[in-house]
């Protein structure tokens, strides 16, 4: 399964989980890092694209932005949020590819599928991701975002909005 099939949202989101039995875990751990705080800068991270974004790729894409920017800050020079929660549930109607399978499965009659994961569903130019910073960490601030748009699908875009000392 490829998450090429299921990047673009096309028909109703699917998100009553409460009538699923075998749902998906979500795999964030955190939607906020760092420490809150008064910040010069707050650098975010938008997409260009209206796409889906599975739950693994925001974890990868959080990781990734916190682990380059602890680095270089610590774990008290920054705080960083996530902006978007995977709400939506995709499912796959698996097909069995052995010899005798046709016996065995109805093809695309009854092609409900089951849960397999979790995604967001991300409107253009929406923000995902925001990264809150003094002046001397802006520049690390923005290397982790463009580190952290490889694991994202879509064409990213990083935007600086200037603060006067105001708190996230």
């Amino acid at each position: 399964m490829h998450g090429a099939n299921y990047r673009d949202g096309t028909g109703q989101p699917f998100t009553r989980k409460k009538y699923i039995k075998g749902k998906p875990q979500i795999k964030i751990a955190k939607f906020q890092g760092g420490k809150k705080g008064n910040y010069d800068y707050c650098v975010q991270l938008l997409l260009n694209e209206k796409v889906q974004i599975r739950h693994m790729a925001i974890e990868a894409c959080r990781l990734s932005a916190n682990k380059t920017l602890e680095k270089t800050t610590g774990e008290t020079g920054y705080f960083s949020r996530l902006r978007i929660y995977p709400h939506n549930l995709l499912r796959e109607n698996k097909m069995i590819a052995a010899a005798g399978a046709d016996r065995l499965q109805e093809g695309m009659r009854r092609a409900w599928g089951k849960a397999v994961s979790l995604a967001a569903r991300v409107r253009q130019g929406q923000c995902i991701m925001e990264l809150y910073v003094n002046t001397p960490h802006l520049e690390a601030a923005k290397k982790a975002l463009k580190g952290a748009c490889v694991k994202l699908p879509g064409t990213p875009t990083i935007k600086i909005i200037e603060y006067g000392k105001l708190s996230p």
